[in-house]
């Protein structure tokens, strides 16, 4: 119980990020590594506002804001001084490095565990216990912008973003600035990012410069292993439930591993290569199963 109360804690608060790398490498079909530096630039911005003593929401909103802009940098790179977008995501990330440094004052790491969070705010209203706190300020925070997400789509732009990662060419043909779908779609996706970086700050009561290392591979986790739960047979409002769902069924696998007395923390990266292989292999062996069982029954009947 103990193994899933925390997976599922730290899932539903790496699921806004989990929902960020999803709009870029799905729906933009955009390979943006801003992520990365994009987590940190949330925590680290909630990190140096918390220990000034502003309040934790209006720090959340902010780190948002950050994180948006860095999503319009790389979209700035990719679209209006072309270049490619993996080397632009790269390229943003590598600066965040020492933004990040500057932000929390010279310092690698900030502490703020003398500083209210939100999660001590919802800890206070609810008279409950940090974890349960935890549990609900994720619970809320997916849940929002999972609506937020639907809502946006649903529009007349938001379809425009979802057919410029379709056919960017065609879009163009019919008279969309792809440049500006693509644009707010990284502002978007790295807003998410950087909420879920101020969300875990938050909950760990710390930022520190290197949180953000491995978050892409994390988010990328989470996608495939929400994907492979099915997720071609439901609507779009559907698949984004599922995309959390694969990033609290990813943090409870590893909860579970490292909870072994086999596994040591060292092995937490081939741990985690092994688990998104696994969720890989899943639609393949699912697509094999089932050819295999319809040439099965195909031979009983012409038997």
């Amino acid at each position: 119980m103990s193994i899933f109360l925390t997976g599922t804690n730290q899932g539903l608060l790496w699921g806004l990020l989990a929902l960020g790398v999803f709009i870029s490498f799905r729906i933009l079909d955009f390979p943006d590594l801003t992520c990365e530096g994009c987590f940190t630039l949330g925590g680290a911005v909630t990190a140096i506002l918390i220990f000034k003593n502003v309040n934790p929401f209006l720090a959340l909103l902010i780190s948002g804001i950050s994180g948006c802009v860095a999503g319009f940098v790389t979209g700035f790179l990719n679209t209006k001084l072309k270049i490619a977008p993996i080397l632009a995501g790269i390229l943003t990330m590598i600066a965040l490095y020492s933004i990040n440094i500057r932000i929390m004052g010279g310092s690698s790491n900030l502490s703020i565990s003398r500083n209210s969070t939100v999660i001590d705010f919802i800890q206070g209203w609810f008279g409950i216990s940090k974890n349960i706190a935890s549990l609900i300020t994720g619970l809320i925070s997916c849940t929002l912008f999972i609506v937020l997400i639907y809502w946006f789509f649903g529009t007349q732009f938001g379809c425009a973003v979802r057919a410029t990662g379709n056919n960017e060419k065609m879009c163009r043909a019919q008279g969309v600035d792809t440049d500006k779908s693509k644009i707010v779609g990284l502002m978007i996706s790295n807003g998410l990012i950087a909420l879920s970086g101020s969300l875990v700050a938050q909950s760990q009561n710390y930022s520190d410069v290197q949180m953000g290392i491995g978050a892409i591979v994390f988010g990328l986790a989470a996608v495939i292993i929400g994907e492979a739960l099915f997720i071609k047979k439901f609507n779009f409002f559907v698949k984004l439930i599922m995309i959390v769902v694969g990033s609290v069924v990813y943090r409870v696998i590893i909860a579970a591993i490292l909870m072994s007395d086999f596994i040591k923390a060292s092995d937490f990266k081939m741990i985690t290569s092994f688990v998104i292989t696994i969720a890989l292999m899943l639609p393949s062996m699912s697509s094999f199963i089932k050819k295999t069982l319809k040439r099965k029954k195909e031979r009983s009947e012409n038997a």
